[in-house]
C-alpha cells in the first residue's frame, strides 16, 4: 500500500472563527491525509495543540455543548487587568484535557507562536508545557490578558505571524496546508448560509437596545462590549440596580431582561467598576467636514478592524515568503472574534471549505499518491 500523503498544517489566528480549524482537521483525516506537523497562532495554537495531543475530539464535544450563557461565564471578565478577559476558566478545561503534556513528548511535532511585545518579535514554543504555550499564544491585545514568561511579555501570535507556515518547514511533508481566518467579504460558495447570519437573534437585538438606552455603562467600554455581545435573556424581569440610576425612566421587558443578565455576569465587579456617564451622541463626536460614524461602532470594533488591517498586510508578506500548496481562507464575515457560542456553525464551515478547496485544487495530491 502506498504511504499516505504527509501534510504540514499551519492554523491561523482569528478568535472564534478558529473553530473552523476543527472542521479542517476532520476533513483531512477523513480523507486519509497524514498530518505530520502542526503550527498555530492564537486560536490556531489552541486547536493545533489539542490535536497534537490527541484531545481535539474531546474539546470539540465540549464546545459544541456550550450555550451563550456558558460562554459568557467562561470568558471570565476582568475590568482591572490589562485585558478584559482572563481566560482562566477556558484554560482550566484545556489544562484538564492536556493533563500536563509537554510539547516535546507529543506524537505530532507542534509549534505555538506568540509575540514578545517588549522585544517586538515572534516566539516559537517547541518545548515545555503545551497549555503554557497555548495561553501565551491566545492573548489577543486588550481582550485577553498577556502573560509574563521568562522575562518576556507575551501576547497573541497573530500579531506578527497570523498563519505560521514557517514553523512547519523543519518537518518533512509532501504538502503544506494553511488556514487563514481573515478572508475578505465573500459571496457564493464558502460563506455561511444566509439563514445562519442574517437573522437577528433576540439576545443580540435586546443587547443592542440596551446599549442605546442605558445611561450607566461599565468603567471599561471593552468589558461592556463583551458582556453585551453574550448577554442572554433569563426568566426574570427586575431591572438591575447596577445598570440603572435611581429615578430613571422604566425600561421595557426586553431591556430589563438584558440588564438582569448582564448584572449576573458582572456581580463580582461591584459598584466601583461603574461610572455615571451617558453615551456621547453623534453630534458631540462629529467634527466639521466629517460624516457620522457607522451606527453602533464601538471601541472593540475599531480595535478588531485595526488589528485585522495590520494582520492582512503581514499575512500577504508571510504567504509570499512561504507559499502553501493549499490555502483555505475563512471569511471574516463568518463570525466575530468572540462568537464562541457558534461552534457548530463554524466547525461545519471549516469542513465545507476544506472539501471545496481540495476538490477545486487540480495539483493537490490525493491522500494516497499513486505508485
Amino acid at each position: 500500500m502506498s504511504p499516505r500523503t504527509r501534510v504540514a498544517l499551519a492554523l491561523g489566528s482569528g478568535g472564534a472563527r478558529g473553530y473552523a480549524h476543527i472542521g479542517v482537521i476532520d476533513v483531512l483525516e477523513e480523507r486519509g491525509y497524514d498530518i505530520v506537523t502542526v503550527a498555530g497562532s492564537s486560536m490556531g495554537a489552541l486547536v493545533g495543540g489539542l490535536h497534537a495531543a490527541g484531545q481535539l475530539e474531546a474539546y470539540a464535544q465540549w464546545v459544541l455543548g456550550l450555550s451563550q450563557r456558558d460562554v459568557l461565564r467562561l470568558l471570565d471578565p476582568s475590568p482591572s487587568a490589562p485585558g478584559v478577559i482572563r481566560a482562566e476558566k477556558i484554560m482550566a478545561k484545556v489544562r484538564e484535557l492536556l493533563a500536563g503534556r509537554l510539547i516535546e513528548d507529543l506524537p505530532i511535532p507542534f509549534t505555538a507562536v506568540a509575540t514578545d511585545l517588549l522585544a517586538r518579535k515572534e516566539v516559537w514554543f517547541q518545548e515545555g508545557p503545551v497549555d503554557v504555550a497555548v495561553r501565551a499564544s491566545i492573548a489577543l491585545p486588550s481582550i485577553i490578558t498577556p502573560v509574563m514568561l521568562n522575562g518576556r511579555l507575551l501576547a497573541d501570535g497573530g500579531i506578527m505571524n497570523p498563519v505560521p507556515i514557517a514553523a512547519t518547514v523543519a518537518t518533512r511533508a509532501d504538502v503544506t496546508v494553511a488556514v487563514s481566518l481573515s478572508g475578505g467579504q465573500q459571496s457564493g460558495e464558502g460563506r455561511v448560509p444566509a439563514h445562519e447570519t442574517s437573522a437577528v437573534r433576540p439576545s443580540e437585538e435586546w443587547a443592542e437596545r440596551f446599549r442605546r438606552s442605558a445611561s450607566h455603562v461599565l468603567d471599561r467600554e471593552l468589558t461592556r462590549s463583551v458582556l453585551e455581545r453574550f448577554a442572554e435573556t433569563r426568566g426574570r424581569s427586575t431591572p438591575s440596580r447596577f445598570l440603572r440610576p435611581a429615578g430613571s425612566a422604566p425600561v421595557d421587558a426586553a431591556e430589563a431582561l438584558v440588564q438582569d443578565a448582564v448584572r449576573d455576569a458582572v456581580q463580582d465587579v461591584g459598584q466601583d467598576a461603574l461610572v455615571d456617564a451617558a453615551e456621547e451622541t453623534a453630534e458631540e463626536l462629529a467634527q466639521d467636514g466629517f460624516g457620522a460614524l457607522p451606527a453602533g461602532l464601538r471601541t472593540l470594533d475599531v480595535m478588531q478592524l485595526s488589528l485585522e488591517v495590520l494582520q492582512s498586510m503581514v499575512l500577504r508578506y508571510r504567504l509570499a515568503g512561504y507559499p502553501p500548496d493549499l490555502l483555505i481562507t475563512v471569511p471574516k464575515s463568518a463570525g466575530r472574534l468572540l462568537d464562541f457560542h457558534r461552534a457548530g456553525e463554524l466547525i461545519e464551515l471549516g469542513r465545507r471549505m476544506t472539501e471545496e478547496a481540495i476538490d477545486r485544487a487540480d495539483e493537490f495530491p490525493p491522500a494516497r499518491p499513486r505508485s
